[in-house]
Parts: C-alpha cells; structure tokens; sequence
C-alpha cells in the first residue's frame, strides 16, 4: 500500500478533501472506464484516490498478469501470421528497449490530462497509425460471449482517440489453468483466441461528447478541487482502512472504528479464552526454567541459555538503579522531586444487555 503525506478532512456525503496535489497522476485508460462508473472491478473513489497520490496499491505482478506479459507476443506474432499484418508495430519500434521507464508509462505526453499506453499499432503505407490494437487474455470466457467488456472497449477507444484513428481491433485469448502455470507452452490460435474489430464512430458515435468531455469534467470536479467522489463502505473498504489508520475524524469516522475496533476485540476475546490455561501452564513452566538458569550464573555473567530442541531458553542479567522512596521521605525530599503526569488508558467494558 502506498500513502502519501497527506492532509486529509472528512466531509458528509461520504466524500475526503484533501490539498490538491501539484502533479497529479494522469487519467490514464485503463482508468477510464472506471470513473465513469463503467468497471465492475474497480471504483471512481480507487481512482481518484490514485490519482491525486492519496492512496494507491502497489502492483504487484501475479501468475494472471505474469501470463499476460508471456504470451501477448505470442498474440502479436499469431495476429501477424493469421491475418497477414505485417504492419503490426510494438512500443519498442516506436520508443525504444525499456519504453516504459523511457515514456514514464504513458505514450502521450502531449496530453495534459488523458494518456496511457497502448499494446500494438497498425500503420498505413503514409507512415502513421490507422489501427489500435489490444490484447487481453483471460479465463473468463463469458465475459467476452456476446460483446467486448465495455470497459476494455472504452479502453481501447480512448487510445484511438487521443491518437486521431478509427479502427480497433480487440484480440482476446481465452486460457485455462494449465496455461497460468506454464505460459510459455501456450500457442495461440483459432479455438483459443479471437478478435474482436471495431470503429469508434459506430460504436461510439458521440465518444468525445459522451466520454471525453465527462471524464474532464470529473478531473476538473474532483482532482482539481482535492474533493473525492462519494466512496462506498463495502466497495471501498481496503482503502478506507488505511486512511483511517492514518486520518481520525471523530465526527464522521468514529462509527466505522469502533465498530472494527468491537469486531477484532471479540476475535481476540475468543482467542484469549482459548489459549488461557496454556498460557498459565507456560508461565509456571518459564519461572522454573529462569530459576534453573539463574542458579547457574557466577560472577561477570551477562546471560545463561539452557538448550531446548527448537528454542534457546536465555535468561540476561542487568543491573538497575532503584530510588529508596522510603528513605528519600524520611529525609524530608521525595514531594520535592515528585511530579505528576497524566497518562491515558482505553479499556473497553461489555455492554451488557437488558
């Protein structure tokens, strides 16, 4: 998890404020889709949360994602074969070994605030794209039964927009649990991967009016005012709790903590009831073994261990300064050097009920 410096207020309507950042994130397209309210698997909240650097998890590469990097070559070279495209132009042709360190992860730096990184191109004989391409691969053939899933579409269209084309093609290669585990065995062909082609105009006829022009306006609402759209208390949840860790406002937090402050308490509860009687029989069984140990210390000894299968029992010897309060009072000096400091205990009491 990633957390930046942040300060942050609670408001009502289920929303954070925060100072907005200087350099934001882009609105990239794999994001798109989502602060539209369009993905199923991810929140406008999650977003904006990112975008601004409020919070974000970090990526961590899985066998699904690992799988994905292994055989979209193996997509890009079966599209070239299968269907003749010999104009299919990777990233690296474009920019380079390393292009994504190189273009920092986004391949428009022309655009201020949309971006992303696309897959593969198709350029015509003028030497400028004319085609989007995408991989995706996945074990959810469902998914991609009737349609495209908007929000890959959406994804796709935003990369043919910002580059000025028409034409997408969608190549999606289904894949089952063998193929997660050994990629590199995968071959892609006509019963386990199709395309899916599209024109943005017909598809999307008023892209610009009804995407585009919303997704700057939920820039200009939400990342350039610093106030978050409403997050949602179940959807929401990993990342709530790690703001709250970290930002507590009684007013509008204060229900949410006690209530998962209650939940743990009543796990740690059960536990503790569990493990009381061995914790009794290792404390009688600890004291013998620390008396054992201290039995055999001689002068200039600062430890004795007593050898176990699994543990080193040691037992260290430090010397320590004590006050004689009782002497200090008789001498007439102890209110003299005493003083008085608060300190604050939290010690939660059953409710008990009528």
């Amino acid at each position: 998890m990633k957390m930046g410096v942040i300060t942050m207020e609670w408001l009502d309507g289920n929303r954070i404020q925060i100072v907005p950042p200087k350099r934001p994130k882009k609105l990239t397209a794999t994001r798109f889709a989502t602060i539209l309210g369009l993905n199923p698997w991810s929140t406008p909240f999650e977003i904006w949360c990112a975008v601004t650097r409020t919070w974000e998890k970090p990526f961590e590469d899985t066998k699904y994602t690992l799988a994905g990097k292994v055989i979209e070559p193996k997509q890009a070279a079966y599209m070239k074969d299968t269907y003749m495209m010999s104009n299919l132009v990777t990233p690296t042709e474009i920019w380079g070994e390393d292009y994504f360190h190189k273009t920092y992860g986004d391949f428009f730096p022309e655009q201020k605030i949309l971006g992303g990184m696309y897959d593969f191109l198709l350029y015509g004989k003028n030497g400028k794209p004319t085609t989007v391409l995408e991989m995706k691969t996945t074990g959810r053939v469902e998914d991609w039964k009737d349609d495209i899933p908007e929000y890959y579409a959406l994804q796709a269209a935003l990369y043919a927009y910002l580059l000025g084309v028409d034409d997408v093609i969608m190549v999606a290669s289904f894949l089952e649990p063998k193929d997660y585990d050994d990629p590199e065995k995968f071959v892609c062909s006509g019963e386990n991967t199709i395309t899916r082609p599209f024109k943005v105009s017909e598809r999307y006829p008023d892209f610009e009016k009804k995407y585009v022009k919303p997704a700057l306006k939920w820039w200009k609402d939400f990342v350039e005012s610093g106030i978050s759209p409403a997050f949602d208390e179940r959807k929401d949840a990993e990342i709530l709790k790690a703001l709250r860790t970290n930002n507590l406002s009684p007013e509008t937090d204060m229900a949410a903590l006690v209530k998962e402050a209650e939940d743990l308490k009543t796990k740690l509860d059960a536990h503790a009831a569990e493990v009381a009687e061995d914790e009794k029989r290792y404390k009688v069984l600890t004291d013998m073994i620390k008396k054992a140990a201290i039995a055999q210390f001689r002068d200039g000894d600062k430890k004795v261990s007593i050898a176990g299968s699994a543990y080193n029992w040691e037992v260290s010897r430090t010397s320590t300064t004590k006050i004689d309060k009782d002497a200090m009072k008789a001498d007439g000096v102890l209110a003299k050097y005493t003083t008085t400091e608060d300190s604050y205990r939290i010690s939660p009491k059953i409710i008990k009920e009528d």
